[in-house]
């Protein structure tokens, strides 16, 4: 499609006097019924763009464009040799590709899968991804859960393009969510307790911050207090004790639950790590960073945004100036050609302006940040979670409840991160458990169950997929083809946009296009075993490498 365009617009723009923004594009022809046995596979309205220019008819223009063509082709595009033209309409021109073309790029894919999908964007570059952010002292909700699976699969499209990724996670050991929940703490005992009883502490700690007025004063002191712990990394009173226990706690479990899911972090970024820096890069740019009522802020208002406050009245650094010690600390340690960071679209604003006031000083790494966001994910008919409330959904319990109704942790990973990555990020997520683990839906177990049926078939053949003799593609053979072909663009597409949703909705279609290639192309002894072999060897590898992607496996059996 690519080489048809290309040729076309050499063709106008030597034939025409094109204005600058004219736009030429050829696109898949819609499925239409073989007319005089011409099937329509591209298609282009250019000729009917080029009428309303210059004042000529559109059907002259696409026999002039189309002879044209057919000479280009010639010499210079030798694997559009045979390519077919029609005229439709007013001066719609369609093109069909010969199944010698098919045939050959199905070959390709054959004998050298990975080098004929390779694709090199990221070829030679670092990329650091931040993803999950837990604040320890908390219990991770589906939210986490999400963010994970989805930063996992964006990091490994990253690899395929030939970067570096380091993946690391950032997280709120300091500040006043840990102040609350050391507060109700201190009131207990630690013995024998675990993450989910030190998170309930921290709803106690909120209630009482919000609603007694000494409650909120002790708690605000404690924020000061622990702030001093971690950077003195003091162990000698019982509040050290308690703060350096949850916190520890806090790490394991997160250890614990990014193993289950099959993410791996290379290193975890406690807030208390980079708030030092974060606070000397503040104090010392105060052309940026303005005094206001004891605090520095940024007056976000002079770039069209919101002022934000990055050291308080206390003199204790915000999320905001952790944020920015942060950003200076990846790039020390990975120097890095791109930080995608991947949060909430609850902090869209606030991430702007944390950006917007580094850029005074520190442009070129505003400019190698992208910074994706995504909604909530809820169950059908919950409310938005809170962890500050107690209401949220606790991430293993979600993971509980769909191994115990697929009875696997392979399936089991399969209906949970591919229910989450079909859905374009960005948007709120409602997710279903029961339709995440069905065999026959729009499911990650459905996916499996395709691929492994295609690798029975493979392994019930002892013959070698090869076209052995003229092959004239039936319509179910030349659509899986079309589709099995395609995949090195939507991966193309599905890293540019760091978009593993393409990847998820294109593997559903194929599954499906090669489930009705099965229903009606007999594969063993048939006269066509070999060349039917060779579409269901392609499929099984495009199956296996595009879940891979997403982060699921496919099982033996199913």
């Amino acid at each position: 499609m690519n080489s048809i365009e290309n040729i076309i617009k050499t063709i106008t723009n030597s034939l025409f006097d094109i204005p600058e923004k004219f736009t030429i594009d050829v696109t898949p022809a819609p499925e239409l019924e073989d007319s005089n046995g011409f099937r329509a596979d591209f298609a282009t309205n250019v000729a009917m763009k080029l009428a309303g220019i210059s004042h000529k008819n559109p059907h002259e223009i696409a026999e002039t464009l189309v002879k044209e063509f057919q000479n280009s082709i010639k010499d210079s595009y030798p694997e559009l040799n045979g390519i077919r033209t029609e005229i439709a309409g007013p001066g719609f021109i369609n093109f069909m590709l010969p199944d010698a073309y098919y045939i050959t790029e199905l070959t390709k894919l054959s004998t050298k899968f990975i080098e004929n999908i390779s694709c090199n964007e990221y070829s030679g570059k670092t990329v650091v991804t931040e993803f999950s952010d837990p604040n320890p002292f908390k219990v991770l909700h589906i939210g986490h859960l999400y963010t994970s699976i989805m930063g996992e699969s964006i990091s490994r499209l990253i690899e395929f393009a030939g970067g570096k990724v380091h993946r690391v996670n950032f997280g709120g050991d300091v500040g006043l969510h840990v102040a609350k929940t050391l507060y109700s703490l201190e009131q207990k005992e630690l013995k024998d307790f675990t993450i989910e009883d030190i998170a309930s502490c921290y709803v106690e700690g909120t209630r009482a911050y919000e609603e007694d007025e000494s409650a909120k004063t002790e708690i605000t002191k404690l924020n000061k207090t622990i702030y001093n712990i971690a950077e003195q990394n003091l162990h000698d009173t019982k509040l050290a004790k308690d703060y350096w226990y949850g916190r520890e706690l806090s790490y394991q479990y997160f250890d614990d639950f990014y193993t289950r899911i099959g993410v791996k972090f290379e290193k975890y970024y406690p807030e208390s790590s980079v708030a030092g820096k974060g606070l000397t890069i503040i104090k010392e740019h105060p052309e940026v960073y303005q005094e206001s009522n004891g605090a520095l802020i940024f007056k976000g208002e002079d770039y069209g945004l919101h002022t934000r406050v990055f050291v308080n009245q206390e003199g204790l650094p915000t999320y905001e100036s952790k944020d920015v010690g942060l950003l200076f600390q990846k790039n020390e340690d990975y120097n890095f050609d791109e930080s995608v960071v991947i949060t909430g679209n609850d902090i869209i604003d606030y991430m702007k302006v944390v950006l917007k006031s580094v850029e005074q000083y520190a442009p070129e790494l505003v400019n190698k940040t992208t910074h994706i966001t995504h909604g909530n994910v809820r169950l059908p008919g919950n409310e938005k979670m809170s962890s500050r409330k107690g209401n949220f959904i606790k991430a293993v319990d979600i993971l509980n409840e769909i191994e115990s109704k697929t009875g696997t942790k392979t399936i089991a990973d399969a209906a949970i991160k591919y229910s989450l990555l079909r859905y374009k990020i960005g948007g709120n997520i409602e997710f279903n458990i029961d339709e995440s683990v069905s065999l026959t839906g729009n499911s990650g177990p459905y996916l499996q169950y395709s691929a492994v049926r295609a690798n029975k078939i493979l392994a019930s053949i002892s013959n070698t997929p090869a076209i052995n003799h003229p092959w004239n593609l039936s319509p179910t053979e030349l659509v899986l083809s079309k589709q099995l072909i395609s995949y090195r663009n939507i991966l193309t597409d599905a890293i540019k946009e760091k978009a593993p949703h393409l990847i998820a909705n294109y593997l559903f279609d194929l599954a499906q296009n090669f489930s009705r290639f099965y229903e009606t192309c007999r594969v063993k002894d048939d006269p066509l075993e070999s060349e039917r072999l060779m579409l269901v060897s392609i499929f099984a590898k495009v199956m296996q490498h595009g879940l891979n992607i997403l982060g699921i496996n496919v099982p033996e059996e199913m």
